[in-house]
């Protein structure tokens, strides 16, 4: 099969935000396959804005091209009181048929949750959408003191080998799903 399209998508926008530490980790993992080209969407670049999802706008139909264009994705999301950060909310509802019939993973962040409960509630969105969540995740619990100072997770070992394990199931699903939307077009 050909190289599968990642979109990653930081959907944290606060400042002082760990996602770009989590984000550098997760993007050399990545590029250890030759079977993924990342197309990483940063949701605190000036690409959305404030607007209302359902407005066109420059901005917001080139973030509808690139999840059109991506054949999976990984969220990386922290869990803000128990959810997920309303930026994200915004941008997954911006679009519709762009995640239908693609897989989706999720990398979240948090105190002890690690974001998990943040993911739970994004499987559902995605759901809801037609995409397909995939069941392992990678998650970071109490972020503050994951990393050292050179943004490595002080326990690789576990973090490494679920970011593994998760774009195996990501690739398995995207090249299947790809040969079966290039067989029949999806229809909600």
């Amino acid at each position: 099969m050909s190289t599968i399209k990642l979109a990653v998508i930081i959907g944290s926008t606060r400042e002082g935000r760990r996602a770009d530490v989590i984000a550098n980790w997760f993007t050399k993992r990545v590029e250890q396959s030759a079977d993924f080209d990342i197309d990483m969407i940063d949701l605190a670049d000036p690409l959305l804005g404030e607007r209302h999802p359902m407005k066109s706008t420059p901005e917001l139909d080139r973030f509808n091209e690139r999840v059109a264009d991506a054949d999976a994705f990984v969220v990386l999301t922290p869990e803000y009181n128990h959810g997920y950060p309303a930026s994200l909310k915004f941008a997954i509802d911006s679009c519709y048929y762009g995640w239908q019939a693609k897989p989706v993973g999720f990398v979240s962040y948090g105190g002890i949750s690690g974001g998990l409960r943040a993911v739970e509630q994004l499987r559902q969105v995605f759901a809801e959408l037609h995409a397909v969540s995939v069941r392992d995740t990678v998650s970071f619990h109490n972020v503050f003191g994951a990393f050292d100072g050179k943004g490595e997770p002080h326990s690789p070992d576990e973090v490494n080998a679920a970011a593994k394990t998760m774009l195996d199931q990501i690739r398995w699903w995207a090249e299947t799903l790809r040969e079966g939307r290039a067989k029949r077009a999806y229809t909600t």
